[in-house]
């Protein structure tokens, strides 16, 4: 196959350019400006704010992206003034506001936002969001309140189901023994979230309380002004002194340490797959290529309201055909008793191989006790789970009754709330958390992760319809960066985390399509935009068959001591080892991993080759890589933009 396909859509799907990370000093601060948003605000290598952004949500929590112009920078060693237009425009929300941004000598940085309403339209919110990292976990803090009165706390350690801090007009928190970073907000009242619920890596403050009705109508006209003000401060409330301040130095040398604990190890989860939603069979030749990945499981939904038959048969002859069994949720209303009856007798005809059920009610985000009574009732000798279909808050905010449970469910995506690279990468160390928290409250039990996927599969917090795509629009579920190197690169994240973390199963994307391991053969349906090779698989495949090799064996905890540009996973079976690597950056990546065996095979996945990996992956995956010799168990190698490096003891 001749189709060449441009660099940057292999890199993370369409061929346009990333905005421009600008590197910003504020006296000891350090921080980036990118398309509008303050972000990585560090003192030397302690980061103190994650970002800073102005968001507008409409009625279903949709966020309306911004479109920049007329940027302004005046920037010297130590300060720097931006001022800059924005228009969020989209349907009838047409809104405009100017933002200006000063960082001084003495680490003070403040940002102004004015806007107004063009049109006339409903929103949830408008203004400012402030994140504080997930680093911040357990660190002491202080709430000053809108009436004035101070508050001390601490950032929550396990995730917090409802708001930690509320009714905000200016939050502290501990730097160092004698220096707090704080916070002061203007034109709003704000209170926090617990963002690692939606996987954010975040604790995120925000305008406009939730106890406040919405939606509003907000008139043409309307004006918005809001500020963020941050500076450093000592205990006895004054700017320290820049010189007292001490300077963290950074990495200087640009290399990043990868390195595995081979002592220690958890078993790896059991894996599988979604159907495929575009409804069509899988060929044989994707049957084939899907027997390379050594799946656990198959996902099938079935509403049971719904002419499920059709669905349920493709399910069983896939599942036959890849010998495989089958994750079944089950989607109740309250009718549940007769149609769990209507079930046995089908499943009596077909005979699907079933291994697990999930239990959901369609009008519960947390599924209750009462329908997994009557589930279990009608349904025996298989393990029956539930939690949510939704986000792991559902789940966090409503806890089930683990009584008759085999174990507890909930899926993850990572664009609730943000939508570039470098957001979606920082939710992968998010992902684990979820799990240390869902221990908190499962008594033990066995907790699965189903499904995994780049986009939300549906809104559940929406309050009216999702409009249909246009016609030359991409669905809502589907992101471009599915057939990408940095889709495998997540994927290999989430896969490190979430196996570390214990989870007994996970259940990633679907078989084939553009929400798929691989493209069907007839191809994308709007090729314009999803930019994918007929009957070819994406390079997140090959990430799952790498690590699909080494079903039943086990994962040894590994660190990355930079994992918003490094992530990677170390797995092992009987004497056999392999680590994982992906640069989730647009630049090349120098890294040195620690602990390796003296020979070692390195195969990489990049621009040079990525071509022949996915048009013909049969042949690259009998490709072994190259021999190198470790010195004393460490290896430097360069990894390109967004590459994927496999490493394997000889």
């Amino acid at each position: 196959m001749n189709t060449q396909l441009p660099t940057r859509v292999l890199y993370y799907g369409k061929d346009k350019l990333l905005p421009e990370q600008k590197e910003l000093q504020a006296g000891p601060l350090s921080l980036i400006f990118e398309d509008g948003d303050l972000r990585y605000v560090r003192l030397g290598n302690q980061e103190i704010i994650r970002r800073i952004y102005v968001a507008i949500r409409d009625r279903n929590w949709d966020t309306i992206l911004p479109k920049l112009s007329n940027l302004q920078m005046d920037t010297a060693d130590d300060k720097f003034q931006i001022t800059y237009d924005v228009e969020n425009k989209q349907d009838d929300i047409h809104f405009f506001w100017q933002g200006t941004i000063t960082g001084e000598v003495d680490g003070t940085v403040t940002f102004n936002m004015d806007g107004e309403a063009i049109s006339t339209f409903e929103r949830n919110r408008i203004g400012f969001c402030l994140l504080h990292p997930m680093a911040c976990s357990s660190i002491p803090c202080r709430v000053e309140k809108a009436d004035g009165t101070t508050e001390k706390g601490v950032f929550p350690e396990f995730i917090s189901p409802h708001q930690p801090f509320m009714d905000i007009q200016a939050i502290s928190h501990q730097v160092e023994p004698d220096l707090w970073a704080e916070v002061r907000f203007s034109g709003d009242i704000f209170e926090m979230e617990d963002q690692r619920n939606w996987t954010d890596a975040s604790y995120k403050t925000y305008c406009t309380p939730l106890a406040v009705p919405y939606p509003v109508e907000v008139k043409a006209g309307t004006k918005v002004s809001q500020s963020i003000k941050l500076s450093l401060k000592s205990e006895s409330d004054k700017i320290r002194p820049i010189g007292k301040i001490k300077h963290l130095s950074n990495n200087k040398d640009g290399q990043t340490i990868f390195t595995f604990n081979k002592e220690t190890s958890t078993r790896i989860p059991h894996i599988g797959l979604g159907i495929a939603s575009h409804g069509q069979p899988l060929s044989e030749k994707e049957l084939e290529h899907l027997k390379a990945i050594n799946l656990s499981h198959l996902r099938v939904d079935i509403d049971l309201n719904l002419d499920y038959q059709p669905t349920l048969q493709r399910a069983i002859n896939e599942a036959n055909s890849l010998g495989i069994s089958l994750e079944i949720a089950l989607h109740l209303d309250d009718s549940a008793e007769e149609q769990l009856e209507s079930w046995r007798r089908a499943v009596q005809q077909f005979e699907p191989p079933i291994a697990t059920y999930l239990i959901f009610h369609q009008d519960e985000p947390s599924t209750s006790s009462q329908w997994i009574e009557v589930a279990r009732r009608h349904l025996s000798d298989v393990r029956i789970g539930t939690g949510t279909n939704a986000y792991f808050t559902e789940l966090n905010r409503d806890l089930p009754s683990v009584e008759l449970l085999d174990f507890i469910c909930y899926s993850i995506n990572p664009q609730v709330h943000a939508f570039d690279n470098s957001s979606l990468t920082e939710t992968l160390e998010a992902q684990a958390v979820t799990v240390e928290s869902a221990r908190k409250f499962s008594e033990g039990l066995p907790l699965a992760v189903t499904p995994v996927t780049l986009l939300p599969r549906f809104n559940p917090n929406a309050t009216m319809p999702e409009p249909e795509p246009k016609a030359d629009q991409l669905p809502a579920q589907v992101d471009v960066r599915q057939m990408s190197l940095y889709g495998a690169g997540w994927t290999l994240g989430s896969l490190k985390h979430l196996s570390q973390s214990g989870v007994c199963s996970t259940t990633y994307y679907e078989t084939s399509g553009w929400r798929g391991v691989m493209e069907t053969e007839k191809g994308s349906q709007l090729p314009e935009k999803f930019q994918s090779i007929p009957g070819t698989v994406f390079p997140l495949y090959h990430v799952l068959a790498d690590v699909g090799e080494f079903a039943n064996g086990e994962i040894m905890p590994s660190t990355s001591s930079n994992p918003l540009k490094l992530e990677g996973i170390a797995i092992k079976k009987g004497n056999l080892s392999r680590i994982i690597l992906a640069n989730l950056s647009f630049a090349p990546l120098k890294v040195t991993v620690k602990n390796l065996a003296e020979n070692v095979l390195i195969r990489h996945l990049n621009e040079a080759n990525i071509q022949a990996a996915i048009t013909t992956p049969n042949a690259f995956r009998a490709e072994w890589g190259r021999r190198f010799s470790t010195s004393k168990g460490n290896l430097t190698l360069d990894l390109d933009p967004y590459a994927v490096a496999r490493i394997d003891d000889v």
